[in-house]
Order: C-alpha cells, then structure tokens, then sequence
C-alpha cells in the first residue's frame, strides 16, 4: 500500500516553527503585563515622617506636629483628624523658620527635604485634656495616611 501525502499540509518544522514564535509572543506579552501590574501597585512614592505633637495644653484646641518627607517626593495634605474627628490647618511655618503661609485645603506640595511644622485645630467642640493620649492621622493627596499619637501634658 502506497502512502500519499497531502500537498497541502505544514511540513512538521513549520509547524513547529510557528508554534514556538506563538509561545514566544504570548509568554511576551504576559511579562509586560504583569511588569506594569506590578510596577503601578509599588508606585506610592510618598514617605512622611511625622513628628510628635506639642504645643498643646488642658482645655486648648490647638497644637503643633512636624511634618517632614525624606523619600525624595513632595507630598499634599489633603485632611487632618484628631482622634478620628475633622481638624483644621491654620497655618504651615517651612523649616527656614522665616515663611509662615496661611493656606487651604489641599496643602501642598511640601517639598521633600523641608521640615513643615502644621498648626492644627481641632474640630468643632473638642478641648485637650491634660494626660489624655489623642492620636493624629494625616491624609495625602494620594489618601494614604500617616499616624501619630501624643499625649497632652
């Protein structure tokens, strides 16, 4: 019996050929995906130090906290709380200790070596009371928060 082949059919190299350029290209494509997957969730670039509060006493609404961003990128202050209820920034002095600068919502950008000390009020109806601990959470731009905590003397 004589076998025939089809004159139409891939030679098996062919087919090999074009099955490792389809892997080739998937496997590509994956990689680029999951590079710019990866690289967007470690983007924050924000990295904010703060200080303790001071400046406060008994029966006050308003103290001080040293605000400072040594990651290289300038950060906005978008929202202060103090213990989980709305403060206000009254003012903001720059490290120079010579610029003091009255602002509005969203504060910022604060440059990245600058040391910003923040006045904050707190909100409507709370008054410090001497050895109670109040914690601080201040909210960037980017709605990442940072915390501290301070105990009124």
């Amino acid at each position: 019996m004589k076998i025939t082949r089809s004159r139409k059919a891939l030679s098996p190299v062919i087919a090999s050929i074009i099955l490792i350029a389809v892997t080739v290209a998937v496997s590509i494509a994956v990689a680029a995906w999951m590079g710019a997957l990866s690289f967007s969730f470690m983007n924050t670039g924000e990295q904010v130090q703060l200080g303790s509060p001071y400046a406060w006493y008994n029966g006050g609404n308003t103290l001080y906290l040293r605000v400072s961003c040594p990651g290289g990128n300038a950060i906005n202050i978008a929202a202060v709380r103090i213990s989980n209820i709305a403060a206000t920034i009254n003012n903001a002095t720059f490290s120079n200790g010579t610029q003091v600068t009255t602002i509005t919502y969203p504060l910022g950008p604060i440059a990245a070596q600058s040391n910003v000390v923040l006045g904050i009020t707190a909100g409507t109806g709370v008054t410090f009371s001497s050895s109670y601990s109040y914690s601080i959470v201040v909210t960037s731009g980017r709605n990442n928060e940072y915390q501290t905590t301070g105990t009124v003397p």
